[in-house]
């Protein structure tokens, strides 16, 4: 699929990449940024690079394993955009940033999805990686190391620290996440 390096990837390779790749590229997407929206934004334009550079790969893996960095890095610098702007507003102009939920399971669902969030983001850039690719893009270890640069039992190892800091996060703060 992917093998003559002067050759361009064709529609119906570009397509097949496409259909095998977004839903983990999404997931990805949707984790780190938290809207729906700008994670297929990010998505389609990781896609688009793709296409524009007319990028050429040994394998369809190679191209899964540079697109999910690419919108893994994209989805960071969203996040980081995202909350200095909205510490930018707050100061600007002081705005309550409550939301009122009406109905208590609704209400419920996003405290547990607010306080999980709230948990990751305690954790170091390191194990926050492996723990979402893991976890919502649904990677194996050799995919995740691949993908991130570091060995399969470097990447066991992170999962594993990720998820004891992240429980020890929850417990401390007492919450209970279902």
């Amino acid at each position: 699929m992917f093998l003559e390096q002067n050759k361009k990837m064709n529609m119906g390779e570009f397509n097949r990449l496409y259909e095998m790749v977004f839903p983990i590229l999404f997931r990805v997407a949707y984790r780190i940024a938290g809207s729906e929206e700008a994670a297929e934004d990010l998505c389609q334009e990781a896609f688009f690079r793709l296409h524009e550079k007319n990028m050429v790969f040994p394998g369809p893996d190679d191209a899964k394993y540079w697109l999910i960095r690419v919108v893994k890095n994209a989805a960071l610098n969203y996040a980081k955009r995202k909350e200095r702007e909205r510490r930018a507003y707050q100061r600007a102009f002081k705005e309550d940033t409550r939301k009122v939920e009406t109905g208590e399971g609704d209400y419920i669902r996003e405290e547990t999805r607010l306080e999980m969030q709230e948990a990751l983001d305690k954790l170091p850039e390191n194990l926050r990686a492996v723990l979402v690719l893991k976890e919502y893009a649904e990677l194996n270890y050799k995919e995740i190391g691949r993908t991130l640069g570091i060995s399969e039992g470097n990447v066991k190892v992170r999962v594993f620290r990720a998820r004891e800091r992240l429980a020890g996060l929850i417990a401390k703060d007492g919450s209970y996440v279902s």
